[in-house]
């Protein structure tokens, strides 16, 4: 998915918003904004994609502030809030393919643009997708010998581990974080510090600390394992941006919340709706 003109503001929210978690200092915070904000207009353009212009964005920030993971505290407090709330949505949807599709999406509420509070309150609302491809899944999956499971937010790792599971019925699942830290993406450090790794069988990262998948930049581990899977599972936004720019082929299947308008529009959907989607 290319960039739409509302992505301009969005990337400048972004900016200053990891300056503003990386550092106190008001001189660093001031240089960061400056030299991302030279990266963004240098970068943008209607045949880029967002998430390629957030790596370096972010690759800035981090080098002048010297703050190798600005969202630490942010994704402490998603995951404790997921942790908090899983319990009692687990006990709303049921253990079949679609209680546990629905029980993953719930999760992608979790964005680091919204406040704690409002996150709680809408995770725990039903969900319902605007599409709805959840039948043609379970005919895919059964028919797949490799599933690569492309993992998005932190706080999202326990409500994916039903789905996993489910998934692991019919197939070898190659679950799929960030090697380091990128926004409050999940890296293969949370997998470990959660005690939940061994559950999730194989644990790989992208290779590259990136929203989504910037393919040129991910490790030849990553691309050979894209490359030789039956079925990519992707959630999220920015996998969505990144492997919709792909031919389709029947293999992707993309769960999220479409969260802005440029996403929403693409996909068809009202802003905020949820998406069960192969492509």
């Amino acid at each position: 998915m290319k960039l739409a003109p509302d992505c301009y503001e969005c990337l400048r929210r972004l900016i200053c918003q990891a300056a503003d978690l990386a550092t106190e200092d008001a001189s660093l915070k001031q240089r960061a904004i400056k030299e991302a904000t030279k990266v963004l207009d240098d970068e943008f353009s209607y045949n880029q994609v967002s998430i390629v212009i957030a790596t370096k964005i972010h690759k800035v920030i981090r080098g002048i502030t010297h703050n190798p993971d600005p969202y630490r505290a942010m994704k402490e407090r998603e995951m404790t809030l997921a942790r908090e709330t899983y319990p009692e949505l687990r006990s709303r949807y049921q253990e079949d393919l679609r209680g546990c599709l629905k029980l993953a999406a719930a999760a992608n509420v979790i964005d680091f643009f919204r406040e704690p509070g409002s996150i709680k309150e809408d995770i725990r609302k039903t969900v319902n997708f605007a599409l709805d491809d959840s039948e043609r899944l379970e005919a895919k999956l059964k028919n797949a010998g490799k599933i690569l499971y492309l993992a998005d937010n932190a706080g999202e790792l326990c409500f994916d581990l039903p789905l996993v599971n489910w998934m692991q019925q019919f197939a070898q699942v190659t679950y799929v974080v960030k090697p380091s830290p990128i926004q409050d993406d999940l890296t293969l450090e949370d997998v470990k510090r959660s005690g939940l790794q061994g559950k999730f069988g194989k644990v790989i990262s992208t290779g590259i600390a990136s929203p989504g998948v910037v393919f040129s930049l991910a490790s030849l581990q990553f691309q050979q394992e894209f490359e030789s899977a039956d079925f990519i599972f992707a959630k999220g936004m920015g996998h969505y941006e990144a492997l919709s720019e792909l031919p389709p082929e029947g293999k992707f299947f993309y769960c999220l919340m479409a969260k802005c308008q440029p996403v929403a529009n693409s996909l068809g959907v009202p802003i905020n709706s949820y998406v069960a989607m192969l492509q």
